[in-house]
């Protein structure tokens, strides 16, 4: 059985330059290629995974999450431990990253507890076209991103949540969101746990993209965790 040490993890995860920018995509995944059981990827995690979970948290300049992934898996405000807020104090960071929510739609209700329990205010990422009504009453609980005309344009999203001083990006999902990541090829890093669990069934995998967009990607490293395994991969060009 291998136990992980935190320390270990936080050496493993940080990356050596803050100052570039660098989207990294978490997820988890069935020994099948299945991101969620009974519908949620918190059913197919352990301690292990929450760990890396938390420690990529910690080391963010921002969260990033489409609305979909905000509903579906029970999305409150992000506050972290006295411990890991007194970590980023140390490090020169908030005390806690902002959680920016993608939508097209706008279909969030104000008063859900991502807006109303937040410890620093959310950012919304829209485009030109969503329904003005809904990003006033979301104007109000949010920091509103016009990022495209017709629709989000994942592209420049990234592009300007950089300039506004946010260059570490976390992404937490879902498939939706990941997959036109992948299409913008806005994707730096997968940190990917594999759940020893055969799930089988019609469950998503963790990137959805109406065409296919391969990258190569290199291994940086395989932890195991009793019969789960932590994967990171980076792209070739990138220094860890």
């Amino acid at each position: 059985m291998h136990t992980l040490d935190p320390g270990d993890v936080l050496t493993r995860y940080t990356v050596g330059d803050r100052t570039t920018p660098h989207l990294r995509v978490n997820f988890i995944s069935s020994l099948d290629g299945a991101a969620t059981h009974d519908g949620l990827s918190g059913g197919l995690g352990d301690d292990a995974d929450r760990l890396v979970f938390d420690t990529l948290r910690m080391l963010t300049d921002l969260i990033l999450v489409g609305a979909g992934t905000v509903r579906a898996e029970g999305y409150g405000g992000i506050r972290f431990s006295a411990d890991a807020v007194a970590w980023r104090v140390r490090h020169a960071l908030p005390e806690h990253p902002p959680v920016a929510i993608v939508s097209g739609r706008l279909d969030l209700d104000p008063t859900h507890p991502v807006f109303t329990d937040a410890a620093t205010r959310p950012i919304l990422i829209t485009h030109a076209q969503a329904p003005a009504d809904r990003r006033t009453a979301l104007a109000a609980v949010a920091d509103v991103l016009v990022c495209g005309e017709r629709s989000v344009d994942h592209a420049l999203m990234v592009q300007t949540l950089t300039g506004l001083g946010y260059p570490q990006v976390l992404c937490e999902g879902g498939p939706s969101l990941f997959g036109s990541l992948l299409s913008a090829d806005a994707v730096d890093e997968l940190c990917l746990t594999l759940a020893p669990l055969l799930e089988s069934g019609r469950a998503p995998r963790i990137a959805g993209a109406p065409e296919a967009s391969p990258r190569r990607m290199r291994l940086a490293h395989a932890l195991p965790a009793g019969d789960t395994l932590l994967l990171r991969y980076l792209r070739p060009r990138t220094v860890s």
